[in-house]
């Protein structure tokens, strides 16, 4: 036993000889990138710019809170923010919101050594027992900090009873203790628990902030790193700094000194850029080949098709935004991706992409589950060109009024295997067919037009060709509407009765604000078709000689015309009694006046059986379209 104690004893003695030899050269232990690198001050937290001015504002103006609630994704900040925050009420003289990061104190709390500032992990501590200890010495006064702080990481892991056994004191507790929480998972707490406390909700970091921290950090430890590999690695890490940062650590350990964007990609198994924007330039071209040739060099390559489809449907969708707000898209993109973005971005409407985009997603939810995944991608991609081909409603409705196709139909055209049907040569006998069966009444406008309305539409002649109205600097609102309609009627006299049921409310910075009775929500819709939407202000732009906008909207102060908007005269109203009867007794005497000849005599009305009201089907047709039934 002696002997065995004696090796132990000099085995220890070789260890620490190791460790104090080891300490001479001067190395310390490697520290990695996301503790080293950790924020110290207000001013290094960073994509949390609203977080911080509340806090400062706080701070600076006494108005401090006793609890406060942190919620975000994984590594956006929350512990960091809530250390700060804690150095700043526990400053020299504070609270202070420029302390020392370098102080005595300030140290303390960041290694989690400070006595006033416990920090507890809510999912080893999560039980009552422990909450109550909690309880129980929050009414000691702090030792050397003006606040005894408790900082809770996780508290949505505490069960039901420790929330309950904390409600108390958290509504009021001493005024020496404040309460800091933080959590991902903010709908597994009590409403009770949110309450009590004053939320800040931590944004994902945008992906061009990541990657210019990356590369400030690489220039601090002597690292050459790529451009576009800290925008790959702002990717992979999906708004969280500290995965961004243990993502470079991995990266040195395994390139030395020098990263490039192929080291991240062949490491992470991620796609770059490029090559998914070279897919989705493929699925908008309709080129299904090399669509299907890149998918099948992903595959080849070993790549995770599951991420890849999900960096396709998001590339898609930064296309959308592209569309509404080029500004907010280029926020994560690389500089060279911002060029072909938004020349993406113009190859396909709204609704083409929107369309390609629930396809991918219905993909993405199969491929989830299947074996063979690179089989539904493959379809995916196809489904994904065969719906660009697809024309839409609107679409149609421009063709039947003589406009031309939109820019991307000659590029989308039907594939090899889709036989397309041959286009019809006019519109003109179904218009005339429809005119005869149910004559058009238009909808009272604000100025009548020059020319009636119906009187043109009824003639089978095309109406003779008007003179190009010349663009005006200024038109009044009294002007403009009617020869806005005029024009309309002379170049898309299809949609005629859809712009005839609106009313011109005014105009504002360049924008015409046009209002439908809360009955002619189908007239509405169909006008802010982008297409049709597009149309309609090209015209009154032409007019004004300026960029105008419509704005169509629903208002119920409008008065109904007397048609619905279908043009089928489902609400019309009964003609008042005086006028019926007038009208009934001048068809009587006129009557009495023609002579009785078996020529002239009226048939009898068929009588129509009581029953036919009475039915359910009848009735529930007649109150939702408001109609009334009347005897032929």
């Amino acid at each position: 036993m002696q002997g065995k104690i004696k090796e132990a004893g000099g085995t220890c003695k070789l260890l620490l000889a190791s460790c104090g030899g080891f300490a001479r050269t001067g190395r310390v232990s490697y520290q990695v990138f996301a503790r080293k690198y950790r924020p110290r001050t207000f001013a290094d937290v960073l994509g949390q710019e609203h977080v911080v001015r509340t806090l400062r504002n706080a701070i600076a103006q006494s108005r401090l809170a006793h609890a406060y609630l942190f919620v975000g994704p994984r590594g956006t900040g929350k512990t960091s923010t809530a250390r700060i925050f804690a150095k700043a009420l526990c400053a020299k003289g504070g609270p202070n919101i420029d302390f020392d990061p370098d102080d005595e104190l300030s140290i303390e709390i960041a290694e989690g050594r400070c006595m006033d500032v416990l920090e507890i992990d809510g999912a080893s501590n999560n039980g009552v027992e422990q909450v109550r200890e909690l309880r129980d010495n929050v009414k000691f006064a702090p030792t050397r900090c003006p606040f005894k702080i408790y900082y809770i990481d996780e508290v949505h892991m505490l069960t039901a009873g420790a929330f309950n056994a904390l409600l108390k004191t958290l509504e009021e507790p001493p005024p020496h203790v404040k309460f800091i929480f933080a959590t991902t998972e903010a709908n597994k707490i009590l409403p009770t628990i949110i309450s009590r406390c004053q939320r800040f909700d931590l944004r994902r970091i945008p992906n061009a902030i990541i990657a210019k921290h990356l590369l400030h950090i690489a220039e601090l430890e002597g690292l050459q790193l790529d451009e576009k590999a800290a925008y790959a690695i702002g990717k992979g890490a999906e708004g969280g700094m500290r995965d961004a940062q243990s993502m470079l650590d991995q990266l040195v350990a395994f390139c030395g000194a020098h990263i490039t964007e192929q080291d991240v990609l062949d490491i992470f198994g991620f796609t770059a850029g490029e090559t998914v924007a070279h897919l989705a330039r493929c699925i908008l071209e309709s080129d299904t080949v090399n669509a299907l040739r890149a998918v099948h060099d992903q595959s080849e390559a070993g790549k995770d098709l599951s991420r890849l489809l999900g960096d396709l449907i998001q590339h898609f969708r930064t296309l959308l935004v592209q569309q509404a707000d080029p500004e907010a898209a280029s926020e994560d993109l690389s500089p060279e991706l911002v060029n072909e973005i938004a020349a993406q971005a113009q190859m396909g409407s709204t609704e083409q992409l929107l369309r390609v985009v629930d396809g991918l997603a219905d993909v993405d939810a199969r491929m989830r589950w299947a074996s063979n995944k690179r089989l539904h991608f493959e379809l995916g991609v196809i489904a994904a060109v065969q719906s660009l081909n697809e024309v839409s409603i609107s679409d149609v409705i421009e063709a039947l009024d003589g406009g031309s196709l939109p820019p991307s139909a000659p590029r989308v055209a039907p594939a090899p295997t889709r036989s397309a049907p041959a286009p019809r040569p006019a519109p003109r006998p179904i218009e005339s067919t429809v005119r005869e069966e149910r004559p058009y009444v238009p909808a009272p406008a604000p100025t009548p037009l020059a020319t009636p309305a119906p009187a043109l539409i009824a003639k089978a002649e095309p109406p003779p060709p008007a003179p190009e109205p010349a663009p005006v600097e200024s038109l009044d609102d009294i002007d403009l509407w009617p020869r806005f309609l005029s024009l309309v009627q002379e170049r898309r006299p299809l949609v005629l009765s859809w712009v005839q049921a609106g009313t011109m409310l005014g105009i504002q910075r360049h924008t015409i604000k046009v209002g439908f009775p809360t009955s002619e929500g189908f007239a509405r819709d169909s006008l802010i078709r982008p297409a049709q939407l597009s149309y309609l202000e090209g015209l009154v732009s032409e007019l004004t000689g300026k960029a105008m906008k419509f704005e169509f909207v629903l208002d119920s102060s409008l008065k109904a015309p007397e048609f619905s908007e279908m043009g089928l005269g489902l609400l019309d109203v009964s003609p008042p009694p005086q006028a019926s009867a007038k009208s009934e007794k001048s068809k009587v005497e006129a009557k009495k006046e023609e002579p009785k000849t078996e020529a002239t005599a009226a048939p009898e009305k068929p009588q129509v059986d009581e029953s036919f009201y009475q039915d359910p089907l009848i009735q529930k047709a007649m109150e939702k379209f408001k109609a009334r039934l009347v005897t032929a």
